[in-house]
């Protein structure tokens, strides 16, 4: 049977919920990821608004950069617990269609929606419902691309964004991929496309006609057949389901290649207390942390290791997470992606016998941080700064 998979993104999630929040901010650049001293200082955009992005504005740009392009947007300060909830609301809505879904970040995940056509309709009208559901219930907007692999899905939702829906029937995959740009393709990155370029090879249609001996000399033989399969619209991995995943994560791949390794340690503490939120609100504390670090020239590296005990608080992964980080980073290349994994779970209300004294307060602070919010709203309760945290 042919799969019918479905990529959900929300579009400029942090900047459209604080958009949500405050109706005044509709319209303006919007920038969420400020520091204490007004966007001018260290720190990382999270989040443009499209109004923003049209200064060349994206996420994981230095805030400092982003001020200068447009020193009259509104920089916001992220609020992780808000944007946890209706992270924890959007993957409930997703998993109303199917049990098999796989978050990808706090804003995306994949759907199989292969086995629900027969209740709920084709992958373009639970593409629709999804839709309207997010609308209606959130007050955002999400894109969405449908294809028969996670490949094409993922391009497809990217496409027409905001607000896009884009169908890529099986019998169309080639129609669709072979007239993008090889930027398309997963793992091209800068020195990638200087290759590709060389070769003549412009598209991803003259990436899939070309010899694929042509590429095993350009790039080896695992990137030649990985770019091979990619451009011929192979892509043969399951959704994962959530349920059945040993480990939650979360990484990012930076639109341009940095160089400045505060920026990468900055988006690394946002992916942990994004983790954190997820373990806290799936009742899962984790022992072991892993830390991914993709460079420039398409290098791979992971380091993991094991807290003491199991946590779901930022302020217990952070410093270990941080250690794996330096410990990766034995190159001067710029890093093109970074991620953070959790696993090794253990039911968060199976360990209160078992946590020492500060484990115990970090946990009561993050329940009652999330008490006051729905007691009294979203904006009582404001998270102080995270990048100081102690080692």
């Amino acid at each position: 049977m042919t799969r019918t998979i479905l990529h959900v993104d929300l579009d400029a999630f942090y900047a459209a919920v604080e958009v949500r929040e405050n109706v005044a901010l509709r319209g303006q650049p919007v920038v969420v990821g400020a520091d204490p001293r007004g966007g001018r200082g260290r720190g990382v955009v999270c989040a443009a608004s499209y109004e923003a992005r049209r200064y060349g504005i994206h996420s994981a740009m230095p805030i400092s950069v982003a001020y200068r392009r447009c020193p009259s947007a509104v920089f916001l300060r992220p609020r992780m617990t808000l944007y946890a909830e209706v992270s924890t609301r959007f993957m409930t809505i997703l998993e109303r269609y199917t049990d098999c879904v796989e978050p990808l970040s706090i804003d995306e995940a994949f759907l199989d929606v292969t086995g629900s056509r027969s209740l709920f309709g084709d992958g373009e009208t639970i593409a629709r419902r999804i839709k309207d559901n997010v609308r209606d219930e959130e007050r955002v907007t999400a894109s969405i691309g449908a294809a028969p692999t996670k490949f094409v899905a993922k391009i497809a939702s990217d496409l027409r964004k905001p607000d896009g829906l884009v169908l890529v029937p099986p019998d169309a995959v080639a129609e669709f991929l072979n007239p993008l740009p090889v930027s398309r393709l997963w793992g091209a990155g800068p020195k990638t496309l200087q290759v590709f370029h060389q070769l003549h090879l412009a598209t991803i249609g003259e990436v899939a006609a070309a010899p694929l001996e042509l590429l095993r000399r350009a790039f080896g033989e695992s990137a030649a057949r990985h770019f091979h399969c990619l451009a011929r619209g192979i892509d043969p991995r399951e959704v994962e389901s959530e349920r059945r995943a040993k480990s939650i994560g979360h990484e990012t791949t930076f639109a341009e290649d940095v160089h400045d390794r505060s920026v990468v340690e900055d988006t690394l503490l946002q992916l942990v207390e994004q983790v954190a939120h997820r373990l806290r609100a799936r009742a899962r504390c984790g022992r072991t942390i892993t830390v991914k670090l993709r460079t420039a020239d398409f290098k791979t590296v992971t380091r993991r290791a094991s807290l003491s005990q199991p946590a779901d608080v930022t302020e217990a992964i952070w410093p270990l997470a941080k250690d794996l980080l330096q410990n990766a980073d034995r190159t001067d290349q710029p890093i093109r992606l970074i991620g953070v994994s959790v696993s090794d779970f253990d039911q968060a209300e199976q360990l209160g016998l078992f946590e020492n004294g500060a484990m115990q307060r970090q946990r009561r602070i993050a329940r009652a941080l999330d008490a006051l919010t729905d007691r009294f709203g979203r904006h009582a309760v404001k998270r102080g700064g995270t990048g100081r945290l102690p080692r």
